[in-house]
This record gives structure tokens, sequence and C-alpha cells, in this order.
């Protein structure tokens, strides 16, 4: 008797292990059958260029090391003050580069050239050309650039992002109706390919460089740049 009763009880527990088994696999049955679409999208933006950044160069020629460097600090600082004095260009907006002083011969005797650059970055990218012509007027011997760009990459990359989930949904919305079906949720969103961004054309870079009259300001174009970002969207069908 008391076997039996212990098979009885065995049987009862193996039946109550099936019932939960048969209950956990509930849900996930009913998750295989979900029905999903996968969209990827991509969205590619023009926004205005916000910045440039123009390269300031001074070379000097004196007898001695010492007088050629003091000389060509003294004709950059001149330079960069008078850049600040640029809309667009604050105090942490002007970095100093590389100085080098070397030998140079001017017949039989020996000279040292000192140069010294630096960088400034323009908030209002269409003064540039103005820029341009100051420092050269007041004793930079070449400038570089202007380079134009997007001041805040992430924040143009994330209107482009927000972009192409929009185009996403839009192409969702497209292929549920051909099964009689809505769109509900994102149930997940994937990030593509990163961002890619075209500066303006060289050109205007060239006529800035090789303006003939340095105190008038050289045309220059800030054009634009295109930011492109692509994602990978999965939303339920309803």
């Amino acid at each position: 008797m008391r076997a039996t009763g212990n098979r009885q009880s065995r049987i009862r527990a193996m039946l109550v292990v099936a019932a939960v088994l048969a209950c956990a696999l509930v849900p996930a049955a009913a998750s295989a059958a979900e029905r999903t679409v996968t969209v990827t999208a991509s969205a590619t933006l023009t926004i205005p260029n916000d910045t440039a950044t123009i390269g300031v160069g001074v070379k000097r020629d004196r007898k001695t090391r010492g007088e050629a460097l003091q000389a060509t600090s003294a004709a950059l600082g001149k330079a960069l003050t008078t850049a600040r004095t640029v809309p667009g260009v604050g105090e942490g907006d002007v970095q100093t580069g590389r100085i080098s002083v070397r030998p140079i011969k001017k017949g039989e005797t020996t000279w040292y050239r000192a140069t010294e650059g630096a960088s400034v970055t323009l908030h209002e990218p269409a003064e540039a050309g103005e820029l341009v012509a100051k420092v050269l007027a007041a004793g930079a011997t070449g400038v570089s650039g202007p380079n134009y760009s997007v001041g805040n990459r992430e924040e143009a990359f994330g209107k482009a992002l927000t972009a192409a989930v929009t185009k996403a949904h839009e192409r969702a919305v497209i292929l549920a109706a051909g099964t009689g079906a809505t769109v509900g949720k994102a149930l997940t969103i994937e990030e593509g390919e990163g961002q890619r961004e075209i500066v303006a054309a060289p050109e205007a870079n060239v006529r800035a460089a090789k303006s003939k009259t340095p105190t008038t300001p050289p045309p220059t174009n800030p054009g634009t740049s295109t930011v492109s970002a692509t994602v990978h969207v999965v939303f339920e069908l309803l």
C-alpha cells in the first residue's frame, strides 16, 4: 500500500511540473507568433555651415635667432589681436601652433628665419573674408582656409537620425498596408552607418588665399554640409 501511495505521489508531482511547463511555454509561443516588419531607412540633411577655421602664419628674417623669434612673435600677436576684433571670434577660439627657426643665406651673410602659426575658429563664417583681410593687413604673411564646417556635429547627426526613424515608420506603414495590417510600436531600433559629412567646395579657400588686395575682404561662401544617418527598425504589426 505504501509503495502504491508513493507511486501516486510521484505521478501527481510530474503532472504539476508538466502543467507549470505548459504555462511557461504559452508566452514563448505567443511571442514566436508575433508579427513584425523590419525596415532600414536613411536620411540626408543639408545643413548650413556655421563655423570657419582659418590658419594664420607669420615669418620674419633677422640677423640673430632671438631677433627673428621676437619679431615673429610680435607680428603674430598683433595679427591675432586683430582677429579677435572680428565678430564671431572668442578668446578661446585662437590656438597657437608650431614655431620654427632656421638659418638662411642672403648673399654671403647668414640670417635666421622664424615662422609661427595659429588657428582661428570663427563662429560667424560669413565674416571669414573680413578676418583674412584684417590679419594680412596686420602683418600676417600667409593664411590658409577658410575651412567650413558644422560646429555641433552631434546635434546635426541627431537631426539626421530623427529624420531616418520617421522615414522608417513611413515605409513600415506602406509595407503593412499591403498585408492589411497596421503598424504598432517600434520594438527595436539599431543605428546603422555613422556620420558622413561633406564640407563646402574648396574654391572659396583658393580665392581667399590668393587675394591680391589684402585690405579688401576676398570673396568667401560658407556653403553647406551634408549629414546622413541610417537606422534599422523592427515594428510590431497589429
